[in-house]
């Protein structure tokens, strides 16, 4: 995954990029970046690796040397950005977010007209470099844009900073928010909408599906108007997204409160407290908890001073240790507890499954889980936003495979999906007893939907039922 902030301004802009880039710490841990423009000095661009710090200690010195009025930056789970190009548009630097399925169809393409793309070192092409070069099939600015988001598999949201101001496109399908930002003299574009509260701008608006606008200090100019297809992704709200986040209106943290509160609905279980998975669970909880009547409480604290992200080694066998290093128990809320445990999802199970081990071993009765959304029985084709590689590390995948053996239908897959059948019953009890939980009940999908609270034609679902 990853997030991303632009401001145009008739100010120096870098003291707002910094603080609204930095908002998007919880979207991404291996690159971040910084372009700015002036007319004086032109282009000024910086990266850094921030896999073992925060993204302030990596730019504190751009922060203080760096100066523009307009500028864009990025936090990144993968690639390497912005990056800046010089092409027959002139010099550009953007950044990207999103995934690319048809990357080598594409390059392919490209690579016909005798031009080059640098590898990266795992031997790949820096998605935002291939966007780049997209765009540069077209004579301009608006119709190489609107080729790059017509010819990508997947999804695509993009700033451009250019010169003339930072191009923002949103993906065709909406599958990630663009939110703009306004204050005197200064307009501002971000993934998550808070970015920009504590910076003194106000929200403007949300870039519809497939919207490109034109950003400078003194508005914004739509070149291309948005379409009416929308499929923004769901697991915003129950994951990623930073709890003071709002998207399509939508509030993260209430509409998590509500998730809770949908899952007590129908559950029968009568622990002695409830609690989150620090920290996206910790809001469903609460709603849970005040739907219940049954008392929230933190059995486990997450200690922030060094764990600000999480950083893994390289040595697989300390990687689990490391994941659950950072939780530390509270073993006066455990000893002799039933305890009602809700995480956002349950991805491979392995962290799940050793944070329930830690709690037993400080003495807990019984751990019930209830994560916020259904089994995750797809991998995700339009974000990259899943902690596991592949769709078949998925717990669920492992589940139906050791169930049905090998290649296992769609058709097969769909009833597994389908919350009222016999295999989807089998499944979760088989994933309760090989995660050695007390109980397991996972939300269902139409509850979930209702919390978001938008039309569920607008939502994409595609990671619990394989629906586009």
């Amino acid at each position: 995954m990853g997030g991303f902030f632009g401001v145009a301004s008739k100010e120096d802009c870098v003291f707002d990029l910094f603080f609204g880039t930095d908002y998007h710490s919880h979207l991404g841990t291996r690159r971040a970046g910084m372009a700015v423009y002036s007319e004086k000095n032109g282009f000024d661009k910086a990266i850094h690796s921030i896999e073992n710090a925060p993204f302030r200690t990596k730019f504190d010195k751009e922060a203080n040397s760096m100066n523009g009025n307009m500028g864009i930056g990025c936090i990144s789970d993968f690639e390497a950005q912005p990056i800046l190009v010089r092409s027959h548009h002139g010099s550009f630097a953007i950044s990207t977010i999103g995934k690319i399925n048809n990357c080598d169809e594409i390059i392919a393409e490209i690579l016909k007209g005798k031009t080059h793309f640098f590898e990266m070192s795992n031997g790949e092409i820096n998605s935002t470099e291939l966007v780049a070069a997209i765009i540069n099939q077209k004579d301009n600015f608006i119709d190489g844009i609107r080729y790059a988001l017509e010819i990508i598999d997947g999804s695509i949201s993009m700033l451009i900073l250019t010169p003339k101001g930072i191009y923002c496109a949103r993906d065709k399908f909406g599958r990630t928010p663009i939110v703009l930002g306004k204050k005197e003299g200064a307009f501002c574009a971000t993934f998550e909408s808070f970015a920009f509260l504590n910076l003194g701008y106000t929200q403007y608006r949300e870039l519809g599906p497939g919207e490109v606008v034109v950003l400078t200090s003194e508005g914004v100019k739509t070149l291309v108007a948005p379409g009416k297809d929308m499929k923004i992704c769901t697991f915003l709200w129950i994951y990623y997204g930073y709890p003071s986040s709002s998207y399509e209106g939508v509030s993260v943290e209430e509409m998590r409160y509500k998730c809770g509160q949908l899952l007590a609905r129908r559950d029968n279980v009568k622990p002695d407290i409830v609690a989150g998975v620090p920290d996206s669970g910790t809001a469903h909880a609460i709603g849970y908890a005040n739907e219940s009547g049954i008392p929230f409480s933190r059995p486990f604290i997450k200690y922030t001073p060094t764990w600000p992200r999480s950083f893994m080694p390289t040595i697989q066998s300390k990687r689990n240790l490391i994941a659950k290093m950072k939780l530390i128990p509270v073993e006066n809320l455990i000893k002799d507890k039933s305890l009602l445990l809700i995480d956002d999802s349950i991805v491979r199970g392995t962290q799940l499954r050793e944070t329930t081990e830690f709690l037993y071993e400080s003495g807990a009765k019984e751990v019930h889980i209830r994560p916020a959304c259904p089994p995750l029985i797809y991998g995700c084709k339009y974000l990259n936003f899943s902690r596991s590689k592949s769709e078949m590390e998925l717990i669920t995948r492992v589940v139906i495979n050791e169930l049905e053996g090998d290649n296992v239908s769609d058709e097969i897959l769909q009833e597994y999906a389908d919350y009222n059948s016999e295999k989807y019953q089998k499944m979760v009890d088989r994933i309760c007893e090989k995660l050695n939980f007390t109980s397991l009940r996972f939300h269902r999908l139409d509850d979930m939907l209702e919390a978001v609270g938008i039309e569920p034609e607008k939502l994409c679902t595609y990671c619990w039922n394989g629906k586009e």
